[in-house]
């Protein structure tokens, strides 16, 4: 069975294409639930006019999906809260610039 830890790995498989950095790192995955092989992922985007909504979608149910005992991928896509900079690790600030 997966574990949360499990898809926070999974997740930093998802880059965002104009920033090169993953999802995770940039502070992008807000929840992750973990029931049996059901998993479901809330996220956000930079900006919520971003066109790269289905694409990350596509790339939470392929890399989550490939974690041995994963059954289902579920993903919910949010702008509440609005993300900030402020929301990236230490690491993606220190690779931005921020």
């Amino acid at each position: 069975m997966p574990t949360v830890d499990d898809v926070q790995d999974a997740l930093s498989n998802v880059i965002d294409p104009e920033l090169g950095l993953d999802f995770v790192e940039l502070g992008l995955v807000y929840e992750v639930e973990v029931d049996g092989g059901d998993v479901h992922v809330t996220f956000t985007l930079t900006s919520p006019g971003c066109p790269i909504g289905p694409q990350v979608t596509e790339q939470i149910k392929e890399y989550v999906g490939e974690l041995e005992g994963v059954e289902n991928v579920n993903s919910t896509m949010t702008c509440s809260p609005p993300w900030t900079p402020d929301m990236m690790s230490e690491d993606a600030k220190f690779a931005l610039g921020y």
